[in-house]
């Protein structure tokens, strides 16, 4: 690699890591080109030598927040052996405790608008449908008689559910809940649920 390319991949990997700064400290809405371009040393304009746009900064600021999740439940799948059940209950908790520690940046991740009619490419839409497999494999060993459509359907219903939880106990309003209580409460429901799963008939 040229000492010209080896400068630009060095320069647009601290744009990522000052804008994940910036996101971490006050959100997206706080994002400012210009700002991160001061702090990295080049031109406003520069930037979008190094990324195509907003977007695209804001997706690379996602991905490194959906590796380091990654990261952490994967951790929690490692720290014991536990059934399906408990391993579902451990990543939904995890999966809070995340949230709580990463708010800013976890936010961003949902509340990221693309531009109009402009798509999400497909890298960053497949790093998200992987973090899936944290719930995809545990239900696999509770239903193993249902096929991939219908463990696919009940997966993102269980993210569904504990994403919806998550997002309301942890907005800093009246329905705020202390972050042992949201633990339990989380731990509660996934038990509640994958129960309610068990015993209900077969899908046709």
């Amino acid at each position: 690699m040229s000492k010209a390319l080896e400068r630009r991949a060095k320069l647009r990997e601290d744009l990522v890591l000052a804008a994940e700064k910036s996101v971490a400290r006050g959100g997206l809405a706080g994002l400012k080109t210009r700002d991160l371009a001061r702090q990295i040393g080049c031109a406003n304009g520069a930037v979008y030598n190094l990324v195509e746009d907003v977007d695209e900064l804001i997706l690379r600021v996602g991905s490194r927040t959906l590796a380091r999740l990654d990261a952490t439940l994967s951790s929690t799948e490692r720290e014991g052996p536990a059934s399906p059940q408990e391993m579902l209950v451990r990543i939904a908790v995890a999966y809070c405790d995340f949230a709580a520690e990463n708010l800013e940046l976890w936010r961003a991740l949902f509340e990221h608008r693309m531009e109009r009619g402009k798509p999400i490419p497909q890298w960053a839409i497949d790093e998200q449908m992987n973090l899936f497999r944290h719930i995809y494999h545990p239900l696999t060993k509770l239903f193993p008689k249902w096929n991939a459509d219908e463990l696919g359907i009940t997966t993102r219903s269980l993210f569904s559910a504990v994403h919806g939880m998550v997002s309301l106990g942890l907005e800093q309003k009246l329905i705020a809940v202390p972050i042992a209580v949201l633990r339990h409460e989380i731990a509660t429901i996934v038990k509640a649920m994958v129960h309610g799963l068990a015993i209900t008939p077969a899908r046709k």
